[in-house]
């Protein structure tokens, strides 16, 4: 089932609410995207609904600190909430 959180248009959200932090998502293979990789944006193969593991997204938080997380996918950084 697919618990991951989604904005009123049912596109995977890219800010979490109440507060509007980035949120990331994590593949089954515990590869993290970007919220643009994960909504299937550049050229990402990503989906709650993928049979493949690597692009099987199972999981969303919100980057709290980590001032260098980086999607797997396109390798731009994710922004951090509260880390800098």
């Amino acid at each position: 089932m697919d618990t991951l959180p989604r904005d009123s248009d049912g596109q995977l959200t890219k800010y979490a609410w109440p507060g509007g932090y980035p949120v990331f998502y994590m593949a089954e293979d515990n590869g993290i995207f970007c919220a643009d990789c994960a909504r299937g944006k550049n050229d990402s193969d990503a989906s709650p609904a993928s049979d493949d593991k690597q692009w099987h997204l199972v999981a969303a938080d919100v980057n709290w600190e980590d001032t260098d997380m980086v999607c797997d996918h396109c390798y731009s950084l994710i922004e951090s909430a509260y880390g800098g």
